[in-house]
This record gives C-alpha cells, structure tokens and sequence, in this order.
C-alpha cells in the first residue's frame, strides 16, 4: 500500500471514531448537536444534571438504573456546552432558556410524551421553568436545591459568573473553578450557563399544579434551605437522604426516594 494511501485511511479512520464517539446525536432548534442517551423501556424520565457536569454524572448514580429497573425509559442528554454535546461560545446560543428548548426538542424527536423529570442542583433549576413550559411534564424531582435561584440576583448565580470572568474575585469559589478546568470544562461556557441560567419567580412556582418532589442531602447546604422551595410550590414535599451536595444524588437513597414518588 502506498504510503499517502495508508496516512489518508488512517486520517479518515480517526476522523469516523470522533464523530461516531459521540453519538448519539440530534440536532437542536437552532441546530447545536446534543449528545443524549437512552436507558431502557416504558414510562418516559428525563434526567438533567448539574453544573461543571454531565450526563456521566447520572451514570455513576445508583438511581439511573433503578429508574430502568422500575420499567422507565431513561433519557439522559448533555445539556448544550457540555459532555459531548456542542459547546458554542455567543451569548445567543444560550439566552431564552436554549437549554429548555433543547430538552422538549429532544422528547418531541424521540417521540416522547407525558415524560417525568428528575433534576440536580442546576439541573433542578431548569426542572422547574420546564414545568413552566412543557405540559407534558407529568412529574419531577428537583434535588439539591433551595427556593433561592427565584431572585435573579442570586449571590450564587452572580458570584459564579464572576469567578468564571474576573479571575481571581471569588477565592471562596476557587476551587470549583479549579476543578472545571482540570475536568475539561468549557470555562467560557460555565460562564454563559451562569449568565443566562433560567429564573422561575416565586409566583410562577406558586403556580405549578404536578406533583413535586424535593430531595436534599442531610448535610447539604450549598444552595440554602430545601424547605423553602417545598413551601413556595403548593403540594411539594421534602425527603432527606445522606450526603453532602456532592454525595447525595448518587446514595441508594436517592435513587430509592425517587422511584418511589414516581411510580405512585
């Protein structure tokens, strides 16, 4: 074999495995590629993660199989600017709950309807605008999380945003910022997802009439107090399981908390 012949095999080659790894691949509203993930099969659930995350995240808890077990079929996506998904830089790509609209785009591709939704720390916040814009919600769970993210002046949306675009002015978010960059995260996207990340006001959350599950840790207190979310959305409850933020999501606990509420 030629020389040129065998390096423009090897080329093509290397070029078909990066674009197969990250399937599969649909292509969003505005055409952003999203990686997703489906685990097994009958009652629809979308899983939403956190920040300087991915749906990995999800494969490491115990409760993504337990969900399959209790004949869900599990939907996991990297939401837009992580995992294997697109990650693009303009403040359109993500301003007017792009991440949103990728979601239901994602359902309606996949055909599914009358879909559950379990949401972790930032993840919980999109849960709950979803819940303002999809009627197809029947259910969700939203962990790790307090009522707090209702103030678009949050100190933790705001202080996050600038740790992430003025080096240097948020020691106490040091590390965090460390280990985004030492994960492989798009720092430049951590940044937009702060900047644009969803408000749901205390009167739309008074307004949600699904079911409502709030999971917290029993020594997490990173985003405030859990109950007063559960005080703010009328019929919601709170479970506690072990763990700290970190550690919660992934405790037999959790996972046992929340197929238990969703298949009630």
């Amino acid at each position: 074999m030629k020389p040129f012949l065998f390096v423009s095999i090897l080329f093509l080659s290397g070029l078909a495995c990066a674009q197969t790894a990250r399937e599969p691949l649909f292509t969003s509203f505005d055409g952003t590629k999203i990686h997703y993930d489906v685990l097994g099969g009958g009652k629809p659930v979308v899983l939403l993660h956190g920040f300087i995350s991915n749906s990995e995240s999800w494969k490491r808890a115990s409760v993504r199989q337990a969900l399959a077990d209790a004949g869900f079929k599990v939907v996991m996506l990297d939401l837009r600017g992580n995992g294997l998904s697109d990650k693009p830089h303009t403040a359109e790509a993500y301003r007017d709950n792009a991440e949103l609209k990728d979601v239901v785009s994602l359902m309606k591709h996949l055909g599914l309807t009358n879909y559950d939704v379990v949401g972790y720390s930032r993840g919980a916040i999109l849960t709950a605008k979803l819940l303002t814009m999809d009627k197809q919600v029947r259910r969700a769970v939203m962990g790790g999380i307090s009522v707090d993210f209702s103030d678009p002046n949050w100190y933790r949306r705001r202080n996050f945003h600038e740790a992430l675009t003025k080096p240097g002015s948020h020691p106490e978010l040091q590390s965090a910022i460390d280990y985004a960059k030492k994960s492989g995260a798009d720092t430049v996207v951590l940044a937009r997802l702060q900047e644009f990340q969803p408000v749901t006001t205390r009167a739309e959350l008074g307004k949600i009439r699904v079911p409502v599950l709030v999971v917290n840790g029993d020594n997490d207190k990173d985003n405030g107090d859990p109950q007063t979310l559960v005080d703010a959305i009328p019929g919601s409850r709170l479970v506690s399981v072990p763990g700290d933020h970190g550690g919660a999501m992934r405790t037999p606990e959790f996972a046992k908390a929340v197929v238990e509420f969703l298949t009630k």
